[in-house]
């Protein structure tokens, strides 16, 4: 994944006023969820939806509520 890409998603969910709070998307653009995802993962951290990071459990999905 890109730094582009996750810009993108970001960008996408304050278009969609999903993402309000001026420090919550400072820390979304400067940490991305690649970072807390299985190598095998990686390539799926822009996809909007929560993702297996192993031992049965998931890093849940970008924001799927207004923050």
């Amino acid at each position: 994944m890109d730094k582009r890409s996750w810009e993108d998603l970001v960008q996408g969910l304050v278009r969609e006023g999903i993402l309000r709070s001026p420090n919550v998307i400072k820390a979304l653009q400067r940490v991305s969820r690649e970072q807390f995802l299985p190598e095998n993962m990686k390539p799926y951290a822009t996809v909007d939806t929560p993702l297996p990071i192993g031992w049965g459990q998931t890093v849940s999905a970008p924001l799927s509520r207004p923050i």
